[in-house]
């Protein structure tokens, strides 16, 4: 009788150990597809994406999509000293958000890479302009938010940072926190003589869209972007190819054939035209993840954070001071901003700091 009660025990334990372990790997399904790229670690055990030449395309007008490559090949490895010089720092915005947003970044992040910024927006402002003087660019692009107002906002980031001749192009909205430290770091780790693509996809997969083709026709395309709300960086090298879908007018005309937003554009212009690929990394961080799963001790080293409503809540980093929540409520930009640069001049006269 003995052993069969301990037989019988040993039963029930087996099956509800299998019962927790099935739980967990559903939940952390769950939580993959939500968040897709968020958890750390998600990334470290990619199969090599292929590599395909622009001739070698599928019928389905895309290149055969593998999962993605994170880390770099060694020819990626730069050589020599990059410089936040060497990097074009774009910030799209609009009017209404001059005030509630850019003023945040001026006060913040903007104030350590101002030579490297420029802010591109849709209407003047004289506020905006004596603060960042020629570094502002009015567009006179529409202050909707279409996939055709963005485009054409895109599209004068993309042709000043090709007048300008520096080596990196790297776009962010007026909702980032970017790290200016973080991201010379990680850009060091490639060359921009090679073609590179670095952002934080927000699908778990490549994107499907309808290309419009001449006599009404239209073929499927998939591509993997970066989204903009997190910011992505490219290379020269890749950006000389981009030009002749992403320059003037022509970053418009191609918007139109997927007829998708501006950041979808560009990873459709480099995967499905020049044969690039974009190259995922866990450091950008958009308003469309849980920021709250970003661990405290992480935050300094990430290159991009953000802030605004997920799932009907207020999305934003989780941090302690020296700003209460009630002093730092919307995005904690400026209590992230103490802990990266605790010698700003505001940060010391905070209380308890």
């Amino acid at each position: 009788m003995g052993r069969r009660l301990i037989r019988g025990l040993s039963g029930a334990a087996v099956f509800l150990v299998s019962v927790a372990l099935l739980s967990v790997r559903h939940r952390g399904a769950e939580e993959t597809a939500r968040y897709p790229g968020l958890r750390e670690g998600m990334w470290e055990k990619p199969e090599r994406r292929s590599r395909v030449s622009p001739e070698n395309t599928m019928g389905g007008g895309g290149r055969e999509q593998k999962d993605l490559q994170v880390h770099p090949p060694e020819g990626y490895r730069t050589e020599g000293i990059l410089t936040l010089g060497d990097i074009f720092i774009a910030v799209k915005t609009t009017k209404r958000f001059h005030q509630s947003r850019m003023e945040l970044l001026l006060d913040t992040w903007i104030s350590q890479a101002k030579e490297q910024t420029y802010v591109f927006t849709d209407e003047e402002d004289d506020a905006l302009k004596s603060r960042m003087g020629d570094h502002v660019i009015f567009t006179n692009c529409s202050a909707e938010h279409s996939h055709l107002a963005l485009s054409c906002k895109m599209a004068a980031e993309f042709d000043a940072f090709l007048a300008s001749g520096r080596s990196w192009f790297c776009h962010f909205d007026d909702d980032n926190y970017l790290n200016p430290r973080a991201l010379l770091k990680l850009l060091s780790s490639y060359s921009a003589t090679w073609d590179v693509y670095l952002g934080k996809p927000s699908l778990n997969r490549p994107i499907k869209a309808s290309e419009t083709l001449p006599n009404n026709q239209t073929k499927s395309v998939r591509f993997w972007f970066a989204t903009g709300g997190a910011g992505f960086c490219i290379s020269h090298k890749l950006a000389r190819k981009m030009v002749p879908w992403a320059s003037g007018r022509n970053f418009l005309s191609t918007s139109e054939l997927i007829r998708l937003p501006d950041d979808c554009t560009v990873g459709y212009i480099i995967e499905c035209k020049v044969g690039g690929q974009l190259l995922p990394n866990a450091l950008f961080h958009s308003h469309l993840e849980n920021l709250q799963l970003i661990p405290s001790s992480r935050l300094t080293q990430q290159v991009t954070l953000s802030y605004g409503v997920f799932e009907n809540k207020l999305n934003i980093i989780e941090l302690s001071g020296p700003f209460s929540l009630q002093e730092d409520p919307s995005s904690r930009f400026r209590s992230l901003h103490c802990h990266l640069y605790p010698d700003t001049s505001w940060c010391l006269q905070a209380v308890g700091w």
